[in-house]
């Protein structure tokens, strides 16, 4: 019975050694690229640590297969069972040898791992043949035979354990059966924690090329094809020529005249971004929320720009930061996100920053793993990244992490250290459930559920008050813009329509010092969204990097058109002045809508075209 748990084990040993081989290969292949980029050789050689935690579940995925074998082999043994074994293990070798190798071959080029998209490219071999270097496509085939053939060598001389006619046991057999499942399921997990692993635990390092070597590849290409298999060759929400598609998004972004007003004192002003985890329009009083809730945010009003047509893009946290920093609206069915292979071609609210100066920075409480953002804020380039890990043992904690007075506090001591002009994102937490904060609660709503959100927005209001009013005490302060806005809404006592614009409705608060008298106070009803915020700030900065920003809108120059789009599950809802309409693009069909008849065309050839052209970006991204 010790063979059965010992080849399992050996299995288990020899696939987390093959991992790190091929991980160790693709670093000396680019060898010369890690020397370029003055990568240090301690910093490299990190990319073996962060990579176990997905290596262990890349092998648990491996070995499902084996556990059957070997629970089989433990009644049952002849010597043919062993060629099965082995015959898997070289199929599998061969298929992650495949993998790599190829992953070799396109880093130059692309500057991604292997993915569904890229798999389209092998259905014409000879091009691949062709693009390449004769002395560089011999030298991929020598590295994939190579890696098959030393990895099956070691796997017969040292792994391998011969089962053949194994004493049985059935108690044995049956606590195999019973037991080996749960260690499996633990390692396809990567742990007990409560948030499933994801690329991005693997991410570590402002080199973009270390954190892809960390992440192991058979995970990466399996979950890219998980992801993309409805879509792999077609797009699901085409309905019209993509000329007349495209051209009727570009109607919607076009404007009469590229003028601006400009809101700021100052060119280079310190940006500090409070992303506020699941608020809606109704904890905002002045937005037709509960009278009192928010009365931080309320004083804050007074002396700021509130926009109060505003929307979150999607549903989920790492939408609204992809919208905010890329600028790139949420889809239907999946988010840019969770697919690091297509972070490459997404624009960079932060690294524009960092272009003319700016050091930048990025705070949150928990675990950023969630929705694969770690992977993205890395892919971002923030000069310092702090989340719960970071935080010394002794800060309290909830089920989410450190709550939002510690991470503000921490923020506003470290800041303050910062090079000028700097740029620093918060994440809060504590509105998001199950709303553990330290604080009494108020009996405010009946239902359990909404009582202890209404609660949490008390909660956060007052950790936010608390920071403005250290903030207002430093020296940086006076030069500072501070923006304020959720990543999505939540479902509230309001009881909204999911398919309408109260579900959705959300907030945008520019507030500080920074602002021109003029503009303190000011309410700005256009229709607008996340998405927007990055050309808008960035044409206050004078920058001509906002026009990269192609899914954007200038929200201060007043020909931009009024309009908001909202991803869900299947399709999209379009906010527009004469209505709303929400799509099923799956079905093709409206869930919702108060347009009139007579502008309800018009308004679904927008919607319809924008979800075309949109989701085909994603896919080419």
């Amino acid at each position: 019975m010790f063979k059965i748990i010992s080849s399992l084990l050996r299995q288990f040993v020899f696939w987390m050694l093959m991992f790190a081989i091929a991980r160790g290969v693709f670093l000396l292949y680019h060898i010369k690229l890690l020397a370029a980029n003055h990568i240090p050789f301690s910093e490299a050689m990190g990319v073996f640590w962060h990579g176990l935690r997905l290596d262990i579940v890349g092998a648990s995925y491996v070995l499902i297969f084996p556990f059957f074998l070997l629970f089989i082999q433990s009644l049952y043994s002849p010597k043919w069972l062993n060629y099965i074994n082995r015959f898997y293990t070289f199929l599998m070798l061969l298929l992650y040898s495949l993998i790599t190798t190829a992953e070799l071959g396109i880093y130059n080029e692309w500057k991604t791992k292997l993915t569904a998209k890229s798999l389209m490219y092998l259905d014409h071999p000879a091009e691949i043949y062709n693009s390449s270097q004769t002395g560089t496509f011999f030298l991929l085939i020598f590295i994939f035979l190579a890696q098959i053939a030393l990895g099956y060598l070691l796997y017969q001389k040292y792994f391998y354990e011969n089962l053949t006619w194994v004493k049985r046991s059935f108690v044995f057999s049956s606590l195999f059966l019973v037991l080996t499942p749960g260690f499996l399921l633990m390692g396809l997990r990567g742990g007990i924690q409560p948030i499933v692993i994801v690329q991005s635990n693997s991410y570590f390092s402002k080199h973009n090329i270390l954190n892809l070597a960390a992440t192991n590849s058979g995970y990466n290409i399996f979950h890219s094809i998980f992801e993309n298999k409805k879509n792999m060759r077609k797009n699901p929400f085409a309905v019209y020529d993509e000329a007349k598609a495209k051209a009727v998004v570009e109607n919607l972004y076009a404007v009469q005249k590229d003028t601006t007003e400009y809101i700021l004192k100052t060119k280079r002003p310190n940006i500090v971004f409070l992303m506020l985890e699941s608020w809606s329009a109704d904890f905002i009083e002045s937005l037709g929320g509960m009278p009192g809730l928010t009365p931080g945010i309320a004083n804050m009003e007074k002396e700021g720009i509130m926009f109060t047509g505003f929307y979150p893009t999607g549903t989920r946290s790492e939408q609204g930061i992809a919208s905010i920093l890329s600028g790139f609206p949420a889809t239907p069915l999946t988010s840019v996100t969770i697919q690091p292979s297509k972070y490459g071609g997404l624009e960079s609210f932060v690294k524009e920053l960092e272009k003319v100066g700016y050091s930048t920075s990025f705070y949150f409480g928990g675990e950023l793993v969630y929705g694969n953002i770690k992977g993205y804020v890395y892919f971002n380039g923030f000069d310092r990244i702090t989340e719960g890990y970071d935080f010394p043992g002794s800060v309290p904690r909830g089920k989410l992490g450190v709550q939002d007075a510690d991470v503000l506090d921490r923020q506003l001591t470290e800041i303050g250290n910062d090079s000028r002009p700097f740029f620093s994102m918060l994440f809060t937490s504590s509105t998001h459930s199950p709303f553990d904060m330290h604080t009494k609660l108020q009996k405010l709503w009946d239902e359990k559920d909404q009582n202890l959100y209404l609660n949490s927005a008390i909660y956060a209001d007052s950790c936010i008050s608390e920071f403005f009013r250290k903030a207002k005490k430093e020296d940086w302060y006076s030069n500072t813009l501070f923006i304020l806005t959720p990543d999505h809404s939540h479902v509230t006592y309001k009881n909204h329509n999911y398919y309408s614009p109260g579900y959705h409705h959300g907030f945008l608060l520019l507030y500080g010092d920074v602002l021109k008298d003029e503009f303190k106070g000011k309410r700005i009803g256009t229709i607008s969204s996340q998405v927007d915020i990055p050309k808008t700030v960035l044409t206050q900065l004078e920058m001509d990097a906002a026009g990269k920003f192609h899914w954007s809108k200038n929200l201060f120059n007043p020909y931009t058109k009024h309009f908001a789009t909202i991803s869900f599950e299947e399709g999209l809802g379009m906010i527009r002045p004469q209505g709303f309409i929400f799509y099923d693009g799956s079905k093709k069909r409206m869930m919702n809508t108060n347009i009139p008849e007579g502008d309800r065309d018009s308004i679904l050839l927008e919607e319809q075209s924008y979800l075309q052209v949109l989701f085909q970006e994603y896919l080419d991204l």
